[in-house]
């Protein structure tokens, strides 16, 4: 269930990994329900 959830919002937690490498703060991503 959790790597289907990571596949929906891979691009989502690149874009905020990206971030975090900035020194930014994440975006909230949707839980898994």
């Amino acid at each position: 269930m959790v790597q289907a959830w990571i596949e929906i919002h891979r691009e989502e937690l690149i874009a905020d990994w990206a971030l975090c490498q900035n020194g930014e703060k994440p975006l909230k991503i949707k839980p898994l329900n």
